[in-house]
């Protein structure tokens, strides 16, 4: 967060000027979700402080998008401090926050009884099937991820090339509008074209980034695509089931 009290969004890299389209679900979601008051409540300086997650976004596996957080959050950096909040802290902390807290298959495992060689992927808890890895931390603050290699090697089926309206009708899903209409009444704001467009976009480059990267498709040509049917669909149909 700023000095301003701005959230500012990066990843391993650097500090986005302009959020990069596959993790604009997620700084939506963030932003509408984290609990400014909250946070300005607790702490003396925000800027101090940084969080740390994963934006759950297609690379390969099926997950239940639906469902599944746009956001898990699994770290804290506090500057003051220079170090890591303790684990169970930031999960209170992301809690206390309205942001999920990345899922824990399990706590307070004896170094002397855990062998990364030997140890089983759990299930997901957000499809059916193995989890694609596991993040192993200590209390010092030290990591490491456990990949399941399985996972990460499927291959992606179908890629999108066809970004005309015909190519892109298929992705512009009923659910998908209505998750967005939902999502925006939630909020007390007009469904309007626009906002409907931008959210099922995010939504679209979120849940089949994998095809769409595969393809190399043109996002720009697939969000303007998108705003044709969206509103072609507004204008036509009810939304309000």
């Amino acid at each position: 967060m700023s000095s301003s009290g701005l959230l500012v969004f990066g990843d391993c890299d650097r500090v986005f000027d302009d959020v990069p389209p596959p993790y604009r679900y997620a700084v939506r979601q963030v932003r509408e979700h984290f609990d400014r008051d909250a946070f300005y409540d607790a702490v003396d300086d925000p800027s101090a402080f940084v969080f740390f997650g994963v934006a759950p976004c297609n690379l390969g596996v099926e997950y239940e998008w639906g469902r599944t957080p746009a956001f898990l959050g699994h770290g804290i950096w506090n500057e003051g401090s220079e170090r890591l909040l303790p684990i169970e802290k930031a999960e209170q902390v992301f809690e206390r926050l309205g942001i999920d807290p990345v899922n824990t298959f399990q706590k307070e495992v004896n170094v002397r009884d855990f062998h990364p060689d030997r140890y089983d992927i759990p299930p997901s808890a957000w499809y059916d099937g193995p989890a694609a890895g596991v993040l192993v931390e200590n209390r010092r603050g030290g990591s490491a991820i456990l990949r399941n290699v399985g996972v990460e090697e499927a291959e992606t089926a179908d890629p999108i090339r066809d970004t005309s309206s015909e190519g892109v009708a298929e992705l512009v899903t009923e659910p998908r509008i209505n998750r967005a209409v939902e999502r925006i009444e939630s909020l007390d704001k007009a469904v309007t074209t626009t906002e409907v467009q931008t959210r099922v976009f995010e939504m679209i480059v979120r849940e089949e980034y994998a095809r769409l990267d595969a393809g190399n498709a043109d996002l720009d040509a697939v969000r303007s695509a998108i705003g044709s049917i969206v509103s072609e669909k507004l204008g036509t149909e009810s939304w309000d089931e």
